[in-house]
């Protein structure tokens, strides 16, 4: 595997969450596996990609809001991802 800067891999990393519902599961993998690598938070992008089986979130999804957390259930396995929502 060819070394990549910092900066190169952040790059790589925002051109890849571009299009992220065109992804599987192995190349999220390898993404946060980068990511990692280099201390590069994903930050928002967490939340594109279910965090139990790494598959993107389709339109499918379900999303509910209540008392300030979002739910999104995922398709692939159903598992329930929950964030708090900041009021900013």
């Amino acid at each position: 595997m060819k070394k990549v800067s910092k900066t190169e891999s952040e790059k790589e990393i925002n051109d890849f969450f571009q299009e992220i519902k065109k992804k599987t599961p192995k190349e999220i993998k390898k993404i946060k596996k980068l990511a990692m690598s280099h201390n590069i938070p994903l930050r928002e992008k967490r939340k594109l990609f279910c965090k139990h089986c790494l598959t993107p979130y389709l339109n499918k999804s379900i999303i509910r809001i209540k008392n300030k957390i979002k739910s999104i259930t995922c398709d692939n396995c159903k598992k329930i991802s929950r964030w708090k929502i900041s009021s900013s």
